[in-house]
């Protein structure tokens, strides 16, 4: 199987293996026709083949990027515009996803890019409270339930061909935590490198977004 069909059958057999907390609603879209043809042709176009490489580990889906089109960092406007993948979703923009394809337009472009990295989440599946994007670490009874499903959910990554040397992680804050914690029980990388997280350049710090773009691809360099 190319890499592109690995992720294709991981992502459309995801389940979560647990009971969430109250009040906790999951983001599962890949059960959708029109997310399994986005996905299919995303994974199709930039991952038919079988080149190693590197990953990019952000927390988990929103309600307006992955939590739609099912692919990471990706809302339908940077999914029709950038990735030339024409949709049917409703054209909402994620803050993330801006942030995310400005940083791969700087790198030369979704297939230069994607030839090297593949992006996921320490939780391929996202999650609400209240109608909101809840983070895995902001509830502590869900983040105790994830570990395993998370811990599984890379190694399976890693099968697809994912070089280990060096694992970026999307959040210097409570992911990198987590995901150096697991790290360090599962050893599968090398070292770890945090990365500012998108939204928070976008809400906070969007005057400097082009110092952010360049030492996102200072660090990435560094593979």
């Amino acid at each position: 199987m190319f890499f592109g069909e690995k992720v294709t059958s991981f992502l459309f057999s995801l389940q979560l293996p647990f009971k969430l907390p109250k009040d906790v609603g999951v983001l599962d879209v890949y059960q959708q026709p029109n997310v399994q043809l986005a996905c299919t042709r995303f994974y199709q176009q930039f991952y038919h083949n079988h080149h190693q490489r590197h990953l990019l580990l952000g927390i988990n889906p929103g309600r307006f990027g992955g939590g739609v089109t099912g692919i990471p960092f990706t809302d339908p406007i940077r999914l029709a515009n950038n990735c030339l993948i024409a949709n049917e979703f409703t054209k909402q923009k994620e803050l993330s996803s801006a942030f995310i394809y400005d940083m791969i337009a700087a790198f030369g472009g979704p297939e230069t890019f994607y030839q090297q990295f593949y992006i996921s989440s320490v939780s391929p599946l996202g999650f609400v409270k209240q109608g909101k994007n809840l983070n895995y670490y902001d509830d502590k009874k869900l983040m105790k339930k994830i570990e395993s499903f998370a811990a599984d959910c890379i190694q399976t990554q890693i099968s697809f061909g994912i070089n280990t040397n060096i694992c970026f992680c999307i959040g210097e804050g409570e992911n990198l935590k987590f995901l150096t914690r697991l790290n360090e029980k599962y050893k599968w990388f090398g070292s770890i490198k945090g990365l500012p997280h998108p939204r928070f350049i976008m809400q906070y710090k969007v005057k400097q977004k082009e110092a952010y773009i360049a030492h996102y691809l200072q660090t990435l360099a560094t593979k």
